[in-house]
């Protein structure tokens, strides 16, 4: 059982950059791979970037790469999503999920553990 913190997110203009963090609890981090989703009302939770559980591969949705950066600290329990470049766009909660797997999945309904969600707004 993986329990997920975040911290991080709120308020910056268009261009400016914020990290957020995702700090686990139980011993299982390392064997767990990870995933940020974001979600806007009324739409369905989108996929942002994704973790294996050893941190060796990585991915993006297509709209952020080039601009935000996924990592994870095994030793530190938690892991970041920086976000660079801000657009109005990406405005939306943004979410860390885990999964007991070595490896991540685009898909929400295939995570077992989410954070509690944190408000990102980029104002234009």
């Amino acid at each position: 059982q993986v329990q997920l913190v975040q911290s991080g997110g709120g308020l910056v203009q268009a261009g400016g950059s914020l990290r957020l963090s995702c700090a686990a609890s139980g011993r299982t981090f390392s064997s767990t791979s990870l995933g940020w989703f974001r979600q806007i009302p009324g739409k369905e939770r989108e996929f942002v970037a994704g973790i294996t559980s050893t941190g060796g591969s990585l991915s993006y949705a297509e709209s952020v790469q080039g601009r935000f950066s996924i990592s994870r600290d095994n030793a530190k329990n938690t892991a970041y999503l920086q976000m660079n470049s801000l657009k109005a766009e990406d405005t939306a909660v943004y979410f860390c999920a885990g999964k007991p797997s070595k490896y991540y999945s685009r898909y929400p309904t295939d995570f077992d553990y989410w954070g509690q969600g944190t408000q990102v707004t980029v104002s234009s």
